[in-house]
């Protein structure tokens, strides 16, 4: 089967089959030449303007000997001076006008003030001049400006202004190429980024962590590096794939991964690209970038965030019938819709909202697949971080696996910042290579924010701390059902005080009740241990409090997990289209629903009392050894909830045992008396 592919230069063949000569290329020069005759025809205007506004006014008058008649003194026919004409007689280049009264029958029997004029020679202007001066005439000279200077005054800041703009238009229709339309054509050019297969050096090796996705779309680099194998049966390659998944798992890494592998043009751009403040402009562009996809088949064209202009149509409130986001999802649909059999254009689109797109968009025949992007599991986790490990020195004591088992519903994107930010904290602490202990406290950074290790905090503040992270972690070691403990501190981080981190055994993809009780009494920990040791409270339990409750809330609203209300979802449509919240029930069982809540957050605090107040000597033990300490691992809250005591020496005393000792003085015993004293002024690690 053949397919009509244009030559390396881009020229295409007709569809036609070549029978009908191309078209000619629209005139470069007609704008300008437009432009041009309108400012030929507005400056002829001008000049008729000046020169009829340079042409004398009045009668003049002839002879000389007439012309003295009048303007002698003695005549009376001048005109008095006024405001209106200071000067009767003014001499005006090679004229003399003079205002003569009115009522003149000469002059028609005008009302007002009548100029007339005599027309003298240039070579005997003086003559004239003292003529008048021998009459006694009142007479003032004045130099007029030229007709061409006045042409030039009035018309020359209007041709600046027209050569400017016609400069302009002409520049930019020689940077649009010299297409049609010039400037306001480029609107309509599509802003897509193209990447060749020499740009694109991104393979599915550098994609790890979604095998499953990787599987599901190498047939297309089969379809894209061999279409006629799947054209042997009369079958064809979906025309569409959609990405869906949350940010930052590699929807974009695995589009440009499909046009490495398969070494084809790859047209990127976002769904914001499309839109402008002209109505029609985004449409436009989307038939200029498929039209160029076309030329360059076998290609895949990429439509990031495609939900900015794929949004359902006739939702929420709309502007109008002509709104530029939908005339830009009605471009899109058509164009999909126009392929060909024989079209190689992959539409690759992705997106983390795809519950808002058009039921249109979605269709067989549109976009026939859609690919499930999720967060790594454990496994995806380690692979992610092997790859992007790869280009960092690591310390032999990394062990990636327990890495990956402490960053559950990371992404990949925050997979990789948690690399770069091991590598930047290994980097200021002048290490030769990247520790353990700088990958975690990178995590911690990532979640929790930065360690404020300098923050000076007040003892009362910090026993009601210690205190609040020793309740959390106690239940939360006791409970089988609740993670493990990996590792509490107090040391301020972000917004919190302290903070308990776990580290779970394996991912939840579901919850299940006993998982969520335990959780939901560790939660509680905090806030009663804190209470029993202080007598207060404080606002440091308000995190702990809103999960609780989003806990308590789900359990009752959507996972059927109340006897009372049994086995009936009561939240309503979970979509950002909803402006209103809809409450399909009736306001008894609104308050069953808060009843539920009430209890089992009761329920959840009344038993944790219990467990706090049958273990409170652990929950001492942990919270002095927080005190002095500030962090503890899960190996050492073992010991403590054991019973033990921890024998490992503070950060005091690390560096008392590095200061040298001061020289023995005579009469003191060297070795018993300083050690106590040394003992007695050991520095609190605060």
């Amino acid at each position: 089967m053949s397919q009509d592919q244009g030559p390396p230069n881009g020229n295409q063949q007709p569809p036609n089959g070549g029978n009908q000569p191309p078209k000619p290329p629209p005139p470069q020069g007609r704008l300008g030449r437009g432009l041009m005759s309108w400012v030929l025809i507005i400056g002829s205007l001008f000049i008729f303007l000046a020169l009829l506004n340079n042409s004398p006014s009045g009668k003049e008058i002839k002879s000389w000997n007439a012309f003295k008649v009048l303007i002698t003194p003695s005549s009376g026919k001048l005109a008095e001076e006024s405001p209106g004409n200071p000067m009767p007689v003014v001499v005006k280049n090679d004229r003399i006008i003079a205002m003569i009264r009115p009522h003149d029958p000469a002059l028609n029997n005008t009302s007002e003030p009548a100029p007339v004029y005599f027309t003298i020679d240039g070579g005997n202007r003086e003559f004239y001049l003292n003529t008048l001066d021998t009459l006694g005439v009142d007479h003032t000279a004045k130099t007029g400006q030229s007709v061409w200077l006045q042409l030039a005054i009035t018309i020359g800041p209007f041709l600046l202004l027209v050569l400017l703009i016609w400069f302009l238009i002409a520049r930019s229709m020689r940077g649009a190429g010299g297409g049609p339309g010039g400037m306001l054509g480029s609107f309509g050019k599509s802003k897509h980024r193209l990447s060749t297969k020499d740009t694109t050096k991104i393979r599915f090796t550098d994609v790890a962590g979604i095998d499953e996705a990787k599987e599901e779309v190498q047939e297309i680099v089969e379809f894209l590096k061999n279409p006629k194998k799947f054209q042997r049966l009369g079958g064809r390659i979906p025309r569409g794939v959609l990405l869906v998944g949350p940010p930052g798992c590699g929807k974009t890494l695995l589009a440009k991964a499909i046009a490495g592998e398969a070494e084809a043009p790859f047209f990127s751009i976002s769904g914001s690209d499309f839109v402008e403040m002209f109505v029609g402009v985004g449409a436009s562009r989307v038939r200029d970038l498929f039209k160029q996809a076309k030329e360059n088949s076998p290609c895949i064209i990429f439509l990031d965030e495609i939900d900015a202009v794929g949004r359902r149509r006739g939702g929420g409130f709309s502007s109008g019938g002509h709104d530029e986001r939908e005339q830009t999802l009605n471009a899109i649909l058509v164009e999909m819709d126009g392929f060909e059999q024989t079209d190689q254009v992959i539409v690759i689109a992705a997106t983390n909202r795809s519950d808002v797109l058009d039921p249109a968009l979605t269709r067989p025949g549109r976009f026939d697949r859609q690919v499930q992007v999720t967060l790594p599991d454990l496994v995806g986790r380690k692979m992610i971080l092997e790859v992007h490990a790869e280009s960092i020195k690591m310390g032999e004591n990394v062990d990636l696996e327990r890495l990956a088992r402490g960053t559950p519903m990371f992404s990949g994107a925050d997979l990789a910042a948690l690399i770069n930010e091991a590598a930047i904290l290994a980097t200021l602490g002048n290490q030769d290579h990247v520790e353990l202990h700088d990958l975690e406290e990178a995590r911690d950074k990532i979640r929790f924010g930065r360690a404020r290790k300098s923050r000076k905090i007040e003892e009362r503040e910090r026993i009601a701390t210690a205190y609040h992270e020793a309740g959390h972690t106690l239940v939360q070691a006791l409970l089988e059902e609740a993670d493990p403990v990996h590792k509490v501190t107090i040391i301020p981080r972000g917004q919190a005080m302290g903070a308990t981190f776990s580290l779970p055994e394996r991912d939840r993809y579901g919850y299940g009740r006993l998982y969520l009780s335990a959780t939901m009494r560790v939660l509680c920990g905090g806030r009663i241990a804190e209470e029993r040791r202080t007598g207060d409270i404080s606002s440091g339990a308000s995190m702990d409090i809103q999960m609780a409750t989003n806990y308590a809330r789900h359990m009752v609203l959507e996972w059927g997990m109340s006897d009372r209300l049994g086995f009936v979802r009561y939240s309503g449509q979970d979509t950002q289209e909803v402006y209103v919240s809809d409450k399909d029930y009736s306001p008894e069982t609104a308050r069953i629903i808060d009843e539920e809540i009430k209890r089992l957050i009761d329920e959840a605090y009344e038993e944790t009392r219990t467990i706090i107040d049958e273990h409170w000597a652990k929950v001492e033990a942990i919270a002095e050894a927080l005190l002095k300490y500030e962090t503890l691992q899960s190996d050492e809250v073992q010991i403590l909830v054991a019973g033990d005591t921890l024998d490992r020496p503070t950060v005091a005393e690390l560096l008392n045992a590095e200061t040298p000792p001061p020289p023995p003085t005579s009469g003191t015993d060297s070795t018993g008396g300083d050690e106590e004293s040394t003992g007695d002024m050991m520095p609190s690690p605060a």
